[in-house]
């Protein structure tokens, strides 16, 4: 079996960045700005503050880019850089999982399977809710849940993030699946 050497596509522009290239710093940002905007907007929850977040992790990444040691792709890279100063920006509007005593588990859950012959409109409409719906979770269930399944962090690593555990990055995953739910049927979904 032959192995293959990870070569970054971005890595050429990435060396341009690090002599000062304002170009080459355009480009990154024109490449990055649109996903690292929704990553940040996913976790913060508010438009205003996920462009603020999207303007300081640039600042920080050019200006931190000599730590940058190419062992994972920039756009990963990066994407830990915005998530940080998305979760910082709760913990300064102060964070607070919501108690493991505090209750969603009443909820019913309903196994009838509505996805059959929808047309694109309504598919639009029901992605639409959804997003709104995650919105409405509290700062804690909607951070695990978006870190989880919206970025692909597992629960190790979202403990560590959060500085929680992991049986709480679960339970707190597991309540947001459910308080979605409860939106998503109060929505009309």
């Amino acid at each position: 079996m032959e192995a293959f050497a990870y070569t970054d596509i971005n890595a050429p522009l990435v060396e341009r960045c690090r002599l000062g290239d304002r170009r080459a710093q355009a480009e990154i940002y024109k490449r990055y700005s649109k996903a690292m905007f929704n990553a940040s907007l996913r976790i913060t929850g508010d438009f205003a503050e996920a462009e603020d977040v999207l303007q300081e992790s640039f600042l920080s990444a050019f200006r931190e880019l000599h730590s940058y040691k190419g062992d994972s792709s920039f756009g990963s890279w990066l994407k830990r850089i915005v998530i940080n100063k998305s979760i910082n920006c709760l913990r300064n509007r102060r964070l607070h999982l919501v108690p493991l005593a505090d209750q969603h588990d009443n909820a019913a859950i309903d196994h009838d399977d509505h996805s059959g012959g929808l047309d694109p409109e309504d598919l639009s409409w029901r992605a639409d809710v959804v997003r709104r719906c995650v919105q409405e979770l509290p700062d804690g269930y909607r951070v695990v849940l978006s870190l989880y399944l919206l970025e692909g962090y597992d629960h190790a690593e979202i403990a560590s993030i959060l500085h929680i555990t992991e049986s709480t990055s679960k339970s707190q995953y597991s309540r947001a699946r459910k308080k979605l739910l409860e939106l998503a049927r109060q929505h009309g979904l």
